[in-house]
């Protein structure tokens, strides 16, 4: 299981769920399964409800009669858990992003480094994929794409190549794309643009933010009172997302306060400052480079 995914902040992420013996616990992000053997060392009589969308996470299961595994989106949380007769949790763990196993599979076109399908879908039956998005959306929802989700400075030029390139002949492959988008890429920074390139397609294949949103607005009636919120993220657009809504309880970030001026949040942060892993870390996994631990538990 390890090989499949290595999670970043690892031992933090667990200590941060402050894990109860006899507890419910939710992993919305399985993967390959590198939180759960930790979580179920805690548990004594307690239960694991894990999710995940992707089928290749089928082979990483364990065979354990407290685990119950889910094969959905983490947006569909609240309905799953009525579904087995579980009204609230005592923690819930989210490690977003794409785990090193879809990076390093070259037919899930996750990676610029590989030549494979034009893809990008953590789940495998979704209709929408990353040759449509290049392929079919119009010009306005590229550019929103690439701004928004990548960040991308010079969107409009690496817009009108993809749209001028397609009108002779379909975009399918990651290596086809590449070489359609080269001449915008900045030399300097080849490496980082065409991830933040990447980032967008990946995002918007997956409905990644509004996924987001609606997993975490659920998590405000389904964690008990002293429940911990625990939530890995890896780019800027999620992680603002999880600190608005861990400080606020809102993921528009909007402060409400009571009539004494005192604010108002579902939430009590456990770490003030973000969790980051360090250079040992970092050198062993470079993946965890970006990544940010955040904790907040229910009042």
């Amino acid at each position: 299981m390890d090989e499949y995914h290595v999670p970043a902040l690892l031992e933090e992420s667990i200590e941060g769920l402050n894990i109860q013996p006899g507890g419910i616990y939710v992993d919305v992000t399985y993967g390959g399964g590198g939180h759960y053997a930790l979580i179920l060392e805690r548990l004594k009589g307690g239960k694991l409800i894990a999710f995940d969308q992707d089928i290749d996470v089928k082979g990483n299961l364990a065979n354990d009669e407290r685990l119950i595994f889910i094969r959905h989106n983490f947006k569909y949380i609240r309905h799953f858990l009525h579904y087995h007769q579980i009204d609230q949790v005592d923690g819930i763990l989210a490690d977003l992003g794409v785990s090193s196993h879809d990076f390093d599979v070259p037919d899930r076109g996750f990676s610029f480094r590989y030549e494979g399908n034009l893809d990008m879908r953590m789940n495998q039956s979704s209709a929408l994929d990353a040759t449509k998005v290049i392929n079919e959306y119009n010009e306005e929802q590229l550019w929103t794409i690439f701004q928004e989700y990548g960040e991308i400075k010079n969107w409009r030029h690496l817009v009108s190549l993809i749209t001028m390139a397609r009108a002779n002949e379909k975009i399918t492959s990651t290596g086809q794309f590449l070489k359609v988008i080269a001449p915008c890429v900045p030399p300097k920074i080849e490496k980082k643009y065409l991830a933040m390139v990447f980032q967008a397609l990946r995002i918007e294949v997956n409905n990644e933010m509004g996924a987001l949103a609606d997993f975490l607005e659920s998590t405000t009636d389904l964690l008990k009172p002293g429940g911990r919120l625990v939530v890995l993220s890896y780019h800027s657009l999620e992680d603002r997302m999880v600190k608005n809504f861990m400080r606020s309880g809102r993921i528009d970030g909007v402060q409400e306060n009571d009539f004494f001026g005192n604010r108002n949040s579902p939430f009590e942060l456990i770490n003030r400052k973000i969790i980051t892993p360090g250079e040992e870390e970092i050198e062993k996994n470079p993946r965890a480079r970006s990544a940010k631990l955040r904790i907040a538990e229910r009042k």
